[in-house]
């Protein structure tokens, strides 16, 4: 482990970009890891080894410290529940560039497709966890806003329909390896970096306020996409067991939205108005990278080659 914080350090001394460095994510992605069930294979104790956590946190301030100064917070909006929502819908319904949605819909060939399953795979298939981490951070009106969206992600008590359980479905239907990380090596550095940026909102409590905007961002944006997402793989001529995880998330989301939005982020505002930049900074950054993800998968597709690392097209 001093080895790897030896390379990790020596990583980190030329200020890589953190969204587009395979290996520094990589890292990342399996130290928290540590923290998530079925991500690594090793003792337990090494999740909060000093030396380990040395080498998250040197990763962690690099990654935050770009991500901030990247993202451009602009006017915030008053410290009330109302007001942060107004702000946040208005936010999300920005035209932020090519709509991978609507591309999936209309022009996404079959091995496109599945290369979308298999980018998504990395937070999909553990759905709901990386803003789980929130809940003991919060109080009041905030926190039980989360347990209420949090309870339907993991399918309100019934394991099968647990969202992460669905969207495996999703991966077997179009025949690919529902287990976690089995495309982590052909996925690039900026889908990683969607996921461990996630994680490093949830899991520092300093960061509380980004994680709830966060989520926020990341449920206004869900709705009408996955409609489109559903659609796309139907006109592909995939059946049910594929696009069940996309139809569940168009009423489910459409409901989350008003409740992350309002008593959430909203709520954690009025409580703690300190954490208002925070809110607003988690929300832009769930745009800003999410949309860098859509932007690199849409243009490898016109350009005629794969999303992926290796450059090889998907096979069904």
């Amino acid at each position: 482990m001093t080895r790897a914080l030896d390379l990790a350090t020596e990583a980190l001394a030329g200020e890589p970009d953190l969204l587009t460095d395979d290996d520094l994510q990589l890292t990342l992605l399996l130290s928290y890891g540590l923290s998530y069930g079925g991500v690594v294979d090793t003792d337990d104790r090494w999740e909060w080894h000093p030396t380990q956590v040395t080498m998250r946190t040197s990763i962690e301030d690099l990654f935050e410290r770009q991500l901030r100064e990247r993202i451009d917070l602009g006017e915030l909006p008053a410290a009330d529940a109302e007001a942060v929502a107004s702000y946040l819908f208005a936010v999300t319904g920005e035209d932020s560039g090519p709509s991978l949605s609507r591309y999936l819909a209309k022009k996404a060939t079959k091995e496109q497709a599945i290369e979308f399953v298999m980018q998504r795979s990395i937070y999909t298939l553990k759905e709901a966890d990386p803003h789980s981490w929130a809940i003991p951070r919060l109080t009041g009106r905030a926190k039980a806003a989360l347990v209420e969206v949090q309870s339907d992600e993991y399918g309100g008590g019934d394991p099968d329909r647990m969202h992460s359980a669905i969207f495996a479905k999703t991966v077997r239907g179009v025949g690919l390896d529902d287990t976690y990380g089995a495309y982590i090596d052909s996925v690039p550095a900026v889908t990683l970096a969607s996921f461990t940026m996630m994680s490093m909102f949830g899991i520092n409590r300093r960061l509380r306020g980004a994680i709830a905007g966060h989520l926020a961002a990341f449920e206004m944006t869900s709705s009408i996409p996955n409609r489109m997402y559903g659609n796309g793989f139907r006109r592909l001529g995939f059946g049910d067991d594929v696009t069940d995880y996309f139809d569940e998330h168009v009423e489910a989301d459409a409901v989350h939205e008003q409740i992350a939005g309002r008593d959430l982020a909203g709520g954690l505002a009025e409580e703690h108005p300190e954490l208002l930049p925070d809110i607003v900074f988690g929300a832009r950054a769930c745009l800003y990278v999410d949309g860098l993800v859509g932007a690199h998968m849409i243009e490898c597709w016109q350009a005629g080659r794969s999303s992926l690392r290796d450059r090889e097209p998907v096979l069904a």
